[in-house]
């Protein structure tokens, strides 16, 4: 894996050595302040920058167009009525490549590498994690051009894991709030106010391209800005879970992806 990762700062093909082991706590301590952790250039950027090539062509031809309106649930909230401010519309919009189109992308090698989902079931205290079996979901590569963002949201999984692969020339900020709710206290004031852009603990980090960044966004706001530009951001998601063999419906596949296989 020496060919597309720094495994030099990053020693992740060595578990529960004591340079990995100050790695995990290092990550750790992060996802506790800040309810997320960055690699800085895990993938070497020569390897993201050549990905992103090979995915031009299908990008053009192949890519699913997802575009929708929703509020930040993505879903109608019982007891709110519908022109309460925490039910605000926003629009999300990327072109997205699957698993199945990316054969052969340094992409999957890292996906389906052991020792990676080792490493991030170690940062997260959990026994263990396992790839999806799904042939489109397991891995997804998002495509942002100009004018396009993913808007607010609340993610319904505890983690997602993503890679950027390109920056845009202007906009694609990772924008978030930390714990704006809680199990007990879904705080829509607080929703509104951000919604609003009146949170001023709101915080917006620029990613390089490479970057691994690992996010517990179910009780965390965030949204991508809008970007801006010739240069699209270009960013994979890989998609872990705590049991094998995990899959989605035909539905939800159409849903996302626009097709069932």
């Amino acid at each position: 894996m020496r060919d597309i990762l720094d495994l030099d700062r990053f020693p992740l093909e060595r578990p529960h050595s004591s340079e990995w082991q100050a790695l995990v706590d290092r990550c750790k301590a992060d996802l506790k302040a800040e309810g997320m952790f960055n690699l800085d250039g895990l993938m070497l950027p020569e390897v993201a920058a050549r990905a992103v090539d090979a995915m031009s062509a299908p990008f053009a031809t192949d890519a699913f167009l997802h575009e929708r309106m929703h509020n930040i649930y993505f879903k109608h909230i019982d007891g709110l009525p519908e022109d309460h401010p925490a039910l605000r519309q926003f629009q999300t919009s990327n072109r997205t490549l699957c698993a199945d189109q990316i054969a052969g992308s340094p992409l999957l090698r890292l996906y389906e590498w052991p020792e990676f989902a080792t490493f991030l079931a170690a940062t997260m205290e959990m026994p263990e994690l396992h790839v999806m079996d799904d042939p489109l979901a397991r891995v997804n590569v998002m495509s942002y051009q100009e004018g396009q963002a993913l808007n607010w949201h609340f993610d319904r999984s505890e983690f997602t894991t993503t890679l950027l692969l390109q920056a845009p020339d202007q906009g694609g900020g990772f924008e978030y709030r930390t714990d704006l709710r809680s199990e007990e206290d879904p705080n829509y004031d607080g929703v509104a106010k951000l919604l609003n852009g009146e949170n001023p603990a709101s915080k917006v980090i620029t990613l390089s391209p490479g970057t691994l960044n690992v996010f517990k966004g179910k009780n965390t706001a965030h949204r991508v800005t809008p970007v801006s530009g010739d240069k699209e951001r270009v960013i994979s998601v890989f998609s872990f879970y705590e049991n094998p063999g995990v899959v989605f419906s035909d539905a939800e596949r159409i849903g996302f992806y626009g097709r069932a296989s």
